[in-house]
C-alpha cells in the first residue's frame, strides 16, 4: 500500500487551485488570458503486461493559456486600442528583446515613442515626411512633436454649372473688358482660399463672363489684384472656354476634344486681408474639365485646392488598418506610421513573461508579421481595450470542485493511514 496516489492528488489539486486563483486574480487585468492546468494519470511500466496495473496517481503535464477573444471596454485613452481578431502587438523592451501582448493600453513617453506601462516600445512601420508608409523592418513608432509645415497651392479644381440662358456681357468696344468691382460686367464669380509658400492665405476669385453662345471668358483676381494683366495692368482672361451644344464638359478649342486640359497661371504677390504681404504662387493649375453649361441657375458643386497653412498637432487617431493619423489645427491629417501585428504557428507555445506580455519560444515558432486586417490578423478598434477572457463564475465553480477533490485526496491518505495503523496493531 502506498500514499503516492493521495499525495500526487493533493499536489495536483493544489496546483490546480493555484492556476484557478491566478485566473481569478487577473479577472480584471486588461489583455489577460485564462490559464488551464492539464493533468495525466501515472502508471508504472510492467514487463509482463499491464492488465492489472494500478495507477500511481496523477501528474501535471502543462499549464496552457486560452487565447479566445475578450470583451471590449471603452476608455478615455487616446492611444488605447484593441485587436478584434487574431494577432499580438509586438514590443521592444528596454534591453531590445521582443515581447508580444494583447494589452492595448499605450501612452507616449518623453521622446515621443508609443510605449506600454513598462516602457516597452510599440513596433510598426514608419511614414516619411510626405506621409507615405515605408515598408520593411518594423521599428518603434514615434509620434511627431512639432506642427505640420505649410504647403503651397499647386492645383485648383472647380465644379460648377454656368447658366446657358445667361446674356452675353462681352463688349470689345469697352475698356476694360471687365471691372471686378462692377457686377454688371461679369455673370458669375466664385472664390477659394489658396496658400503661398509661407502658408499665408490668398483669396483667389474667379469671374465668369459670357462672351458668346457656349463661350465664356474666365478671369481671376488674388486679394483683389489682377491675375494675368496686360501691359497697362488691365485684366485679361486666364482662359476662354467653349462648351459643346449639349452643355456637357468644356472642350479644347485646338482640337475640339475632351477633356479640357488644366490651365496654368501665376498668382502675383499681394497684400491679404490681414495686411500681410503674400508671396507669389507660380504655376497654379486650374482644372475646369467638369464644368457644365445647362439651362439652370449658376451653382457651385465643389471647389478644392491642395495647399494648406501651418498647423499644430491636435490629436492622434488609430485607423482599423493600424494607420496612425496625426491631425493638425489646420485641418490636415497625415499618416505618421502603421501598427504592426504578429501571429504564431502555435500560440500555445508562447511563454508568459509577466506584465501581460509573452515571449516567443521554439514551440511557438517565429513571429509572422503583418498589418491589421491582413491574412489571419484582426483589425484594430481605437478607444477601447480588450478585457480579460476569464469567466469569473466558471472559475469560482472550478475552485469549489478543486477544493472538493483536494479534500477527497486528503481523505484517501487518511484512510490509508488508518489501514496501516490497523496492520501495525495486529498481534
Amino acid at each position: 500500500m502506498s500514499f503516492q496516489q493521495g499525495v500526487s492528488g493533493l499536489t495536483a489539486s493544489a496546483r490546480n487551485l493555484e492556476v484557478i486563483g491566478n485566473n481569478v486574480a487577473n479577472a480584471s487585468t486588461v489583455g489577460a488570458k485564462v490559464a488551464r492546468a492539464e493533468f495525466a494519470d501515472v502508471y508504472a511500466r510492467a514487463i509482463s503486461g499491464g492488465a492489472s496495473s494500478i495507477g500511481l496517481g496523477v501528474s501535471q503535464t502543462a499549464v496552457t493559456q486560452q487565447f479566445s477573444q475578450g470583451s471590449f471596454k471603452s476608455t478615455d485613452g487616446p492611444l488605447d486600442m484593441a485587436i478584434n481578431g487574431g494577432g499580438f502587438f509586438q514590443l521592444k523592451d528596454l534591453s531590445g528583446n521582443s515581447q508580444f501582448t494583447r494589452n492595448g493600453q499605450f501612452k507616449v513617453d518623453r521622446d515621443g515613442f508609443i510605449t506600454n506601462t513598462q516602457g516597452a516600445r510599440l513596433l510598426g512601420y514608419p511614414a516619411n515626411d510626405q506621409g507615405v508608409l515605408v515598408p520593411g523592418q518594423a521599428q518603434p513608432l514615434v509620434l511627431p512633436t512639432a506642427g505640420i509645415k505649410p504647403s503651397v497651392t499647386t492645383a485648383v479644381t472647380l465644379e460648377l454649372n454656368l447658366d446657358a440662358r445667361a446674356s452675353s456681357l462681352y463688349d470689345e468696344t469697352v475698356t476694360p473688358l471687365i471691372d471686378f468691382n462692377d457686377a454688371k460686367t461679369y455673370n458669375n464669380a466664385t472664390s477659394v482660399n489658396v496658400y503661398d509658400s509661407k502658408g499665408q492665405e490668398v483669396s483667389l476669385t474667379y469671374y465668369f463672363q459670357k462672351a458668346a453662345a457656349d463661350t465664356w471668358n474666365v478671369y481671376a483676381a488674388a486679394n483683389g489684384a489682377v491675375v494675368n494683366p496686360d501691359g497697362e495692368g488691365l485684366p485679361q482672361p486666364i482662359s476662354t472656354i467653349t462648351f459643346p451644344p449639349n452643355g456637357t464638359a468644356p472642350i479644347n478649342l485646338e482640337d475640339d476634344t475632351l477633356p479640357l486640359a488644366p490651365i496654368a497661371f501665376d498668382v502675383p504677390a499681394t497684400s491679404n486681408f490681414q495686411g500681410a504681404v503674400t508671396e507669389p504662387i507660380p504655376g497654379v493649375e486650374l482644372d475646369m474639365s467638369t464644368l457644365t453649361q445647362y439651362g439652370a441657375i449658376f451653382g457651385v458643386t465643389n471647389v478644392t485646392q491642395d495647399g494648406f497653412p501651418p498647423g499644430q498637432l491636435n490629436a492622434i487617431k488609430i485607423q482599423p488598418n493600424g494607420i496612425v493619423l496625426a491631425t493638425y489645427s489646420s485641418g490636415q491629417s497625415t499618416p505618421v506610421g502603421q501598427v504592426e501585428l504578429v501571429t504564431f504557428r502555435n500560440v500555445q507555445g508562447l511563454q508568459p513573461l509577466g506584465g501581460n506580455v509573452w515571449g516567443a519560444t521554439f514551440e511557438s515558432g517565429d513571429a509572422v508579421p503583418g498589418t491589421p486586417g491582413s491574412g489571419n490578423l484582426g483589425v484594430l478598434q481605437a478607444g477601447v481595450v480588450e478585457e480579460s477572457n476569464v469567466d469569473l463564475t466558471q472559475e469560482l465553480v472550478a475552485m469549489m470542485v478543486a477544493q472538493r477533490i483536494y479534500q477527497a485526496n486528503a481523505q484517501t491518505i487518511k484512510t490509508q493511514d488508518s489501514v496501516l495503523q490497523t496492520l501495525v496493531n495486529l498481534r
